[in-house]
């Protein structure tokens, strides 16, 4: 684990942004917003079982509010 990924809970990121924005995030959202900055994540087990299977976009004002989360907790 590195001490960026040490920083914050998921848990806690979601309740920033609900408190700060007024919206939910998902832990999906907060997932690929992580791999988007490269942040690192440690392994997934949770694995889709097609290869082809696609996942929702995240909405673009969603994934700046979970950036700034990432900045307040000085993850990035």
């Amino acid at each position: 684990m590195t001490a960026a990924e040490s920083k914050a809970t998921y848990q806690e990121i979601k309740e920033w942004v609900k408190e700060k924005y007024g919206f939910q995030v998902s832990h999906l959202n907060i997932a690929k917003t992580k791999r988007k900055c490269g942040i690192i994540e440690r392994q997934n087990y949770n694995l889709p079982k097609s290869e082809d299977s696609r996942s929702p976009e995240t909405p673009k004002e969603k994934e700046e509010a979970i950036i700034a989360a990432f900045k307040a907790f000085r993850m990035i």
